[in-house]
């Protein structure tokens, strides 16, 4: 069973944190695939909730922070909520996706797990007076 690699990098390739989960099926579609990462985000925090959230989107009330997110007082978070914003954001092009070397752009489209592929999603800034 194959295993995923999710790397976050900044629009100029720096690594700034990954994971990876095993025992995942041979295709999943872009929406499984980031419904699963935030659920395992969301787990790994709330395990041990901490003010500092390192996830792929904000969760409610908190603050931005370099690579991260200020809460404002150690919670647990619900991996739904987070993922239905994660697919909101990702609809409205907060962050891009790559599985190997192409960027998936539907949620709906399937990726091949196949060879214990890496996903790396990149976090889109808006520019300010754009």
């Amino acid at each position: 069973m194959p295993a995923v690699t999710f790397r976050d990098e900044t629009a100029t390739g720096r690594s700034l944190a990954s994971f990876q989960v095993a025992g995942l099926p041979g295709r999943m579609t872009v929406r499984e695939l980031i419904r699963l990462r935030v659920r395992e985000e969301v787990a790994r925090h709330n395990a041990r909730p901490v003010r500092r959230f390192h996830g792929l989107v904000r969760p409610e009330d908190a603050e931005t922070e370099l690579n991260g997110y200020l809460l404002r007082e150690p919670r647990r978070l619900d991996w739904e909520r987070q993922a239905d914003v994660a697919e909101r954001a990702f609809l409205g092009n907060g962050f891009l996706m790559l599985a190997g070397d192409r960027q998936v752009e539907d949620l709906d489209e399937e990726v091949d797990l196949a060879g214990d592929p890496e996903l790396v999603f990149i976090k889109l800034i808006p520019l300010a007076g754009g």
